[in-house]
């Protein structure tokens, strides 16, 4: 186990590199240094001084690919290429274009994302696959075909959709929450209730009826035969069979929308007015502050590979093949 971990961290790094390559191409494909530096002066009506000055100030004055002015190795290592991608994987993210430590800001914003995120996919586990055991349990009856149509128009409504409406009526009309904003400390469960209860619900559709197919194939393999062959109530047969066995394809499921649970959601918080990594994000592309989105990228790519390792080691709990393996 431990040389496979350590294949698999070592595996990161070339992924991580790729990323940041990939990332600095895009941005200063559009941007050019000098872009940046009079945006964030104020305008196109700067002077070019003015501008060599906050490109020196900024660490922009340097070649982005190659220096032809260096020799050997410096003519690839005293680039901005180089210069602005080294601390991240020492995971110093410096400061921002404004000057401010990107740092101090992440953690500073990830408790409003964490707080939308983490009640978001506990919550919505429980409902979907509560659902979808129902919807199972009750296999091509009155309550499996009602709660499988609605899922299909509830997959068919935009997401925007379940905002506006429960901004107006939970909000407006009923007033159980306030519209938007944020408050820090106990008092910011008044704030993410709403987008909790509207992330949850937004995804029924699509989960609900995800997780049904899951455990519907599992439902129809031959141990379940067995087990109702041998006296199993239904009931037991779903929550101790079916339901474990269905947990890989489950696990796999939830990884993907793990990097979330730090990154943000940028609907939600755009509209509801939290103060998250979202809403960081959005500012950044915005503002073409390209030492925000750089470590944002570098962030979320390495927690998804953390994710995906994490759902290797789940397999293993989830799966006695895997471990006997």
């Amino acid at each position: 186990m431990g040389a496979y971990l350590l294949r698999r961290i070592v595996s990161m790094i070339p992924v991580l590199l790729g990323v940041c390559f990939i990332t600095f191409l895009l941005f200063f494909s559009v941007n050019s240094p000098d872009d940046i530096a009079r945006m964030n002066l104020g305008g196109k009506h700067v002077t070019e001084e003015a501008v060599t000055v906050w490109k020196q100030s900024h660490g922009y004055d340097l070649p982005l690919w190659f220096n032809a002015e260096e020799e050997g190795a410096g003519q690839w290592t005293k680039t901005l290429l180089f210069e602005k991608n080294k601390a991240l994987f020492l995971f110093d993210f410096g400061l921002s274009n404004d000057g401010r430590s990107i740092s101090g800001a992440i953690k500073g914003r990830m408790w409003p994302s964490l707080a939308i995120a983490i009640p978001t996919l506990l919550l919505g586990l429980i409902v979907h696959i509560g659902l979808a055991l129902l919807m199972v349990y009750f296999y091509q009856e009155r309550f499996d075909r009602v709660a499988l149509t609605t899922c299909i128009v509830l997959m068919s409504i935009s997401g925007l959709f379940y905002v506006i409406a429960g901004q107006y009526w939970l909000a407006k009309v009923l007033k159980l929450a306030p519209i938007s904003g944020y408050q820090e400390g106990m008092a910011s469960w008044r704030f993410v209730i709403l987008p909790v209860l509207i992330g949850v619900i937004a995804q029924i559709g699509t989960s609900a009826r995800w997780y049904r197919t899951i455990l519907l194939e599992e439902h129809r393999k031959e141990y379940v035969k067995t087990a109702h062959a041998k006296g199993l109530a239904p009931r037991q047969v779903l929550g101790r069979h079916v339901l474990q066995n269905a947990l890989i394809p489950i696990i796999t499921g939830v990884v993907a929308i793990l990097p979330l649970l730090f990154m943000g959601s940028l609907i939600m918080e755009s509209f509801f007015g939290i103060p998250g990594l979202g809403s960081y994000v959005i500012d950044a592309i915005r503002q073409q502050d390209f030492e925000i989105v750089r470590a944002m990228v570098f962030l979320g790519t390495l927690l998804y590979m953390v994710g995906l390792l994490l759902t290797d080691l789940a397999y293993v709990w989830a799966d006695p093949r895997i471990r006997l393996e």
